[in-house]
């Protein structure tokens, strides 16, 4: 069996075809073309602005034609990781689907059903012929991931509609009405090279098998930061006697990923060869005891390597190690309005090398508060500016402040407990969503956000609920049947 074979079919068809379609964030040039393509073989009208955004028309039905038109809006764009030990090209390779049990995964990468689900959905309605609905605007947008570029660029006269059913949530049963607006912080440190020492003992650390996870939805889960925990060894061999001397340095990807690997070539005085190997020894245990109950696969590995030519200036490598080990991570604050629900966090995303002696540390923050996204922009940035390092911003996007008044919501909620016999919660969501941007540029949307079940979005854990892909297929249909 395959998800071809999975039903609703109409959805897990279009589903597998986005599979086969490579798709990272600013290369979506192949889907784009793909929806452009179904437009055309579906004789529905079908414009794309100047970002690469697609907008897709289906007329009412004839018993709908009075009916408001509703958007339905997915990003095209997938989160691309894959775990070290698997050959997975992005640029060309299809995802390889899995089915395991009542759940589809993909095999050690990412998945894509966020929001590839979504989209597909957005097409099964399109193609559909047995659903009354009124007129449709399926909104398709570039660029999610790593900036929210489409949802930036989206031109004020683009939609028509002032209803949206954004489709990129992860929890079924569960309506969305909110989420945090983002800002990311980059610190970048110049370094100089110096010839590597002699008589040194040289080592490669690498901290691997963490979960990772989405930097917004999963922050409280209390998931390991592989760039924290590599940075804390660290940190432990900074004492002089040492001589500590770090050649290279890297961990994480995306700014909206919690790192799930890191690693650093280092080189000691060759006499604390074997101490640094107990050092590690008894760290490794207090870390697996500390993430005993969730990250059961942690691991963190030294080998012998040979000796660099160059490692990085004494000065350098304290600052860096030392501001790493004093950057925050994970949560800042809860909501004192919404039980249950992260109000501020940051991440500690990503640590590069890059050319020209230049060490960049990637982090995001993200607030349903604005004042309180600030002040933790602000608490970040002081440490490494404290370190000498210079620090950048991105442009940041708005949050989407809940409104409990809606009528959307409220035929939601009402047509969820007529199909299931029990109530939908409603909630707001830490993680960044398009809607805050969309309602800048159209402040009268009315707007919900809803989805199947996911997990461990983000990461090559990926994976979605086979049976509540049916139950989201079946009220979104509800929902647009009963919109009048």
């Amino acid at each position: 069996m395959t998800i071809k074979d999975l039903q609703p079919s109409a959805i897990w068809g279009y589903f597998y075809d986005i599979t086969q379609i490579p798709r990272p964030s600013k290369k979506e040039e192949r889907i784009l073309n793909y929806l452009l393509d179904f437009a055309r073989k579906h004789n529905l009208e079908a414009k794309q602005d100047k970002a690469g955004n697609i907008l897709i028309t289906k007329p009412a039905t004839k018993e709908k034609e009075g009916a408001p038109t509703v958007i339905l809006q997915s990003h095209v764009d997938m989160v691309c990781e894959k775990n070290s030990n698997v050959m997975h090209d992005f640029d060309n390779d299809p995802i390889e689907t899995i089915i395991d049990g009542d759940w589809v995964r993909a095999n050690g990468t990412t998945l894509g059903a966020d929001n590839g689900i979504g989209v597909a959905a957005q097409l099964a309605v399109l193609a559909a012929d047995d659903i009354e609905h009124g007129k449709i605007e399926a909104l398709f947008t570039v660029d999610e991931e790593t900036g929210l570029t489409g949802a930036y660029a989206l031109e004020k006269e683009f939609l028509t509609g002032n209803m949206l059913i954004n489709l990129d949530t992860e929890e079924e049963g569960e309506i969305y009405i909110g989420c945090a607006g983002g800002k990311g912080t980059k610190a970048y440190f110049k370094h100089k090279e110096k010839d590597a020492p002699k008589k040194y003992f040289w080592f490669r650390i690498t901290v691997k098998g963490l979960r990772g996870g989405h930097s917004g939805s999963d922050i409280d889960k209390g998931f390991g930061n592989a760039n924290k925990i590599l940075a804390r060894f660290l940190h432990s061999l900074t004492r002089k006697k040492y001589g500590l001397v770090l050649s290279e340095i890297g961990g994480g990807n995306l700014h909206n990923a919690i790192p799930r690997e890191a690693f650093a070539l280092m080189g000691v005085k060759e006499k604390y060869k074997e101490e640094i190997r107990v050092k590690l020894n008894l760290f490794l245990t207090k870390i697996q005891n500390e993430y005993k109950d969730i990250e059961p696969n942690i691991d963190i590995h030294l080998e012998s390597e040979q000796m660099p030519s160059k490692v990085i200036n004494k000065g350098t490598t304290e600052k860096l190690l030392l501001s790493l080990y004093a950057c925050p991570h994970g949560v800042i604050g809860m909501s004192r309005d919404i039980e249950g629900l992260v109000e501020t966090s940051t991440n500690l995303a990503s640590v590069k090398m890059l050319p020209n002696h230049q060490i960049e540390v990637g982090t995001s923050q993200r607030s349903s508060v604005e004042s309180q996204k600030e002040y933790v922009v602000n608490m970040v940035s002081s440490v490494f500016e404290l370190a000498g390092a210079k620090v950048v911003h991105s442009e940041g996007y708005p949050g989407w402040q809940p409104n409990t008044e809606s009528a959307l919501l409220q035929l939601a909620e009402k047509e969820y407990q007529a199909l299931y016999n029990k109530k939908a919660k409603v909630k707001a969501i830490h993680a960044g969503l398009e809607c805050g941007l969309f309602l800048e540029k159209y402040p009268n949307l009315d707007m919900i956000s809803i989805g199947p079940d996911m997990t461990d979005v983000h990461s090559p854990d990926e994976k979605m609920k086979i049976s509540s892909v049916g139950k989201f297929w079946d009220y979104l249909v509800r929902i647009l049947e009963t919109i009048e």
